[in-house]
């Protein structure tokens, strides 16, 4: 009996185990990685601006913007401002005329409000780059798409980074002993961002076995500041808990 019971343990599914946890709700794939950044513009008169993740991570990895650009990770933490951007800092890094459309006469490209602006564009890109799939998010594996060539987003700007070749893998045990372990690639994280856009802030390798949880990451800490709405999200259990059984 005891060996039965250990058995109907060892077999929970995905789908079980996600209904454990309070998964927020997917938008449409289209606008999954759109955020809509809103520090000031509302307060003065101005249409929020809307940035889909997916147009600009299919022309520069991470690290640019996170790294390179100074971007925080967090939603509406980096203090941008329109006099800024005209100094070629933050969206004015790219945004002057010569490397994408400059701010003269295009407001609404990006003060628009509107999370569906560039759902057309995002259909289009799919068909022209012949993307790989998957099951949720956008729809799109954005790092088998890096792996295979299908993108080739540039790396820096100015600045070239330093490429780290880290390709070691963690072994996350679960705090519950029914959900097998998760299993953290180093590599694909390096192919799109550096060390520092995770260490210290985001995990500190200085306290050894940092302890985060579903309920943290859901909340948008740890994993979750990329793996809620940014990155392939929770639902997909499988891709961190390879062990876990599909339905």
């Amino acid at each position: 009996m005891t060996r039965l019971l250990l058995l109907a343990v060892l077999v929970l599914t995905a789908s079980q185990a996600g209904a454990n946890f309070a998964l927020p709700p997917l938008p449409p794939r289209e606008e999954f990685g759109t955020i809509v950044i809103d520090r000031l513009s509302s307060q003065n008169g101005q249409k929020p601006v809307v940035f889909s993740h997916w147009l600009h991570r299919s022309r520069f990895t991470c690290r640019v913007c996170h790294g390179e650009l100074e971007f925080l990770m967090k939603t509406n933490a980096t203090e941008i401002t329109e006099r800024a951007n005209r100094t070629g800092k933050y969206c004015g890094a790219c945004h002057n005329g010569k490397i994408a459309f400059r701010h003269n006469g295009n407001c609404e490209k990006c003060h628009n409000g509107d999370i569906g602006y560039s759902a057309r564009r995002f259909e289009e890109f799919l068909l022209q780059k012949a993307m790989p799939m998957t099951a949720t998010g956008n729809g799109v594996d954005w790092s088998e798409g890096l792996r295979s060539g299908a993108i080739k987003p540039q790396t820096y700007l100015k600045k070239k980074s330093q490429d780290m070749k880290f390709d070691k893998e963690l072994l996350l045990e679960a705090e519950m002993t029914i959900i097998p372990p998760a299993v953290f690639p180093h590599k694909a994280h390096t192919a799109w961002l550096d060390c520092d856009n995770c260490h210290p802030d985001l995990f500190n390798i200085k306290k050894k076995g940092t302890h985060f949880t579903m309920p943290e990451i859901l909340k948008g800490n740890y994993c979750g500041v990329c793996h809620i709405s940014i990155a392939f999200p929770m639902d997909e259990c499988r891709r961190c808990h390879p062990d876990m059984r599909d339905q």
